[in-house]
């Protein structure tokens, strides 16, 4: 039998399919659809509204769902499900059970493979005897091994071996246990040359209810953290758990609360970026390598007491900070009672420039320099990376507002059902979940190799367009609603703002696929000679989507220009850059504003 833990574990971009590009999700709370966990055979979403209580309106499925989020309830279902099976199989109590189970970390098939290869060890290993030790007479006193109190056989408990204890005794000892954490789960006879395991059944016998509340709460958890198949939800204060199915793709999951995150590390969601790029940005973004960077590239060491100094006036004369109080130039260092005139002046310092010909401040000024470009290159990056994560906030807060206020007046305003409005709402969940993906882009562009600069463009270049689609989008989710928002009555072009609104979602779409494709593919498609000569092409038509320029996958070309000519029955002109069908008058595309 094929065990569940022979499942390794691989990285997010290793087991992605080429059309499973990216999940939607939500990293903030807020009240989102609820799936139902029965539903096993329910498909995977491309985007997610975790915002919204209509799953049906905001959701497009892609392929299987890979997970399903399990309550408490959930989990003691499935909890009782498997000590009942094992109880079955192995003929033993749901007590031994349960506690083979927990030996095994909740494996099933671990549990048959090892039961069934050697009994006698697993009995030995776990502590589960076929019979006692020690005989436990009735109807006669006894001493308890840990007090040495003679007691009566009704106020005497014993695990499967039989050593006897009092039931202050036992109820102390366990008590002291649980105290101590979910090793507890894992608790022997108290007798010190007895190995047998302690079940659930003597935790109800003796223990106090508080004690029982606790061993209950350990076991539960103990299901989920002990389990390769299963995680909590990292979320702050979400109690829902997550069972995977591992090796089946996408690592997203996104939470009943709302939380998005990736399953292989942790951290909220984060495709197409590798989950190692991930760890490298956020330990950046935390760590002190910065602070120093910025030190050593904006302030200059005290020449007698070599604490770091900030210039901030113009002047060259520099006086350090009490008790120092040293004089210096902020140019050679120099002590300042060794300047004047003849150095040229306050604002200049001809020893330095004299030094610096001979090449004496090369070293340390070179080790400057390095530090202002490596600081400058990583806030070039930082600062887009916030920025789209603000962007997305706020496209959050909007998509938010649209469904609770701005829907139903648009649907007031304009005449028209609500239903007929879902393309706001799909729009504004593109936004959202391309801002996503864009943010995590700066993170992969930071770590790529600056040697590699055919990759480099190529990305750059991808990224360009999607970010020049997707702020498209977003002027005219933003920007052209407010128009139909605050007009007094239908307006006779809604349905071409439809038609425009719906446009642009799918070409963004499109655009951010070829831009996660490439990335999962860690930009495989090009070579030292062909990326140029892709985007140099493409550029020649006139610029346009990603899809005439890097392909719907591996090795795809641009596609002719004639195409974009072609005329249909209806009169209207397939745009070659996006698809868009515009009228027969039109010179230029009313989507990506590309010549016809």
């Amino acid at each position: 039998m094929e065990s569940e833990d022979d499942v390794d574990m691989h990285d997010a971009h290793n087991e992605s399919g080429d059309d499973d590009f990216y999940s939607g999700g939500d990293d903030d709370a807020g009240p989102m659809p609820v799936y139902d966990d029965s539903d096993a055979d329910v498909v995977d979403y491309e985007f997610v509204d975790n915002d919204s209580d209509d799953s049906d309106d905001i959701v497009s499925y892609r392929h299987q769902q890979n997970y399903t989020i399990l309550t408490e309830v959930d989990i003691h279902q499935r909890q009782e499900d498997d000590i009942m099976r094992i109880s079955t199989v192995l003929s033993i109590s749901k007590v031994e059970a349960g506690i083979l189970l927990r030996y095994y970390s909740w494996s099933v098939s671990k549990v048959h493979d090892e039961w069934f290869a050697d009994e006698e060890k697993v009995r030995r290993s776990v502590g589960l005897l076929e019979k006692p030790v020690v005989p436990f007479p009735d109807g006669r006193e006894m001493t308890c091994g840990i007090c040495f109190e003679n007691y009566s056989y009704d106020r005497l408990h014993a695990a499967a071996c039989g050593h006897p204890f009092c039931n202050s005794c036992w109820a102390g000892y366990i008590s002291t246990s649980i105290n101590d954490g979910p090793g507890c789960l894992m608790l022997r006879c108290p007798d010190p040359s007895c190995a047998a395991a302690v079940g659930q059944d003597m935790i109800n016998a003796v223990a106090s209810e508080e004690d029982r509340e606790k061993y209950f709460r350990y076991f539960i958890r103990s299901f989920i953290e002990d389990n390769r198949k299963t995680k909590w939800c990292p979320a702050p204060g979400c109690d829902y758990a997550v069972d995977f199915i591992l090796g089946s793709g996408s690592y997203d999951v996104t939470c009943r609360c709302s939380y998005s995150f990736c399953w292989n590390c942790t951290e909220e969601a984060h495709r197409p970026v590798d989950c190692s790029t991930v760890a490298k940005w956020i330990l950046k973004n935390s760590a002190e390598s910065e602070n120093m960077n910025w030190i050593l590239a904006n302030s200059k060491p005290c020449p007698k007491c070599k604490r770091p100094i900030e210039k901030n006036q113009g002047c060259m004369h520099i006086t350090c900070t009490p008790p120092c109080k040293f004089e210096f130039c902020w140019l050679c260092l120099g002590a300042w009672s060794e300047h004047g005139e003849r150095t040229g002046g306050f604002y200049a310092c001809n020893r330095y420039e004299t030094a610096k010909q001979e090449g004496v401040y090369d070293e340390s000024e070179k080790r400057r320099e390095m530090a202002k470009n490596s600081l400058e290159r990583y806030t070039h990056y930082y600062e887009r990376w916030a920025t789209n994560q603000s962007s997305r906030q706020k496209a959050l807060a909007d998509l938010r507002q649209m469904q609770s206020v701005h829907l139903e007046k648009l649907s007031d305003i304009q005449c028209q059902p609500e239903s007929q409005l879902k393309f706001i709402t799909e729009a504004w969940l593109q936004i959202v979940e391309c801002r996503r993906v864009l943010k995590w882009t700066y993170a992969y562009g930071y770590y790529l190799q600056e040697l590699e600069h055919a990759k480099r463009q190529f990305f750059e270049y991808l990224q360009g367009e999607a970010e020049s689609g997707l702020e498209r989008l977003h002027q005219c989710a933003e920007k052209e609603l407010q128009v139909y928002l605050n007009a007094e009555g239908p307006s006779k072009d809604f349905n071409e703002f439809r038609t425009k609104l719906a446009g642009l979602t799918s070409v963004t779409r499109n655009y951010f696929e070829n831009l996660v494709r490439a990335l999962e593919n860690g930009l495989s498609d090009v070579d030292s000679h062909g990326a140029c000569s892709r985007m140099g092409s493409s550029k020649s038509l006139g610029g346009g989507s990603s899809r005439g320029r890097s392909g719907k996958g591996k090795g795809s070309t641009s596609r002719s220009i004639g195409s974009s000519r072609n005329i249909d029955d209806s009169g209207h002109w397939s745009c070659e850059y996006c698809t868009f069908a515009n009228v027969k008058s039109a010179t230029i595309c009313q989507m990506c504003q590309q010549g016809r």
